[in-house]
């Protein structure tokens, strides 16, 4: 495994770590001592997307077991009747009456795409925007 992907590797197994205290990754908190500062949880991408990517480079079965964890854990803490809600805190799982757009137009297509095996882009001929849209590479 190259320096980079180690690294992505290292951050992703923290920030999954980060996921799982609460069962919900916390805006923000103090890696120190293990304490959420900011306990919102607005329905980000990153997480996943990080499986995802990982999943993609080292087919490390882990990256998917990480994502079904999210995703199954947003489904139990953010569900709605009507949709998803982002959390006031995740300590408490009080729901909020939100949703941020990206929640469909990323969090979820890459919790789709990491588990879909009939797309799996090859990164030398594909390159996708923020929102996982892919794009020829010239």
């Amino acid at each position: 495994m190259n320096n980079d992907l180690k690294r992505a590797a290292d951050l992703q197994k923290s920030n999954y770590s980060m996921w799982m205290l609460h069962g919900i990754e916390p805006e923000s908190m103090d890696y120190k001592i293990m304490k959420v500062d900011n306990g919102s949880h607005a329905l980000r991408p990153e997480n996943i997307k990080g499986a995802y990517y990982l999943y993609q480079y080292t087919h490390d079965e882990k990256y998917l077991q990480m994502g079904k964890a999210m995703f199954d854990n947003l489904v139990k803490y953010c569900r709605t009747d009507e949709a998803y809600a982002s959390l006031k805190d995740v300590r408490t799982m009080e729901k909020r009456d939100s949703m941020e757009s990206f929640f469909f137009a990323e969090t979820l297509k890459y919790a789709f795409l990491l588990f879909d095996e009939s797309r799996k882009p090859d990164f030398n001929k594909v390159i996708f925007n923020t929102e996982a849209h892919p794009y020829k590479r010239l």
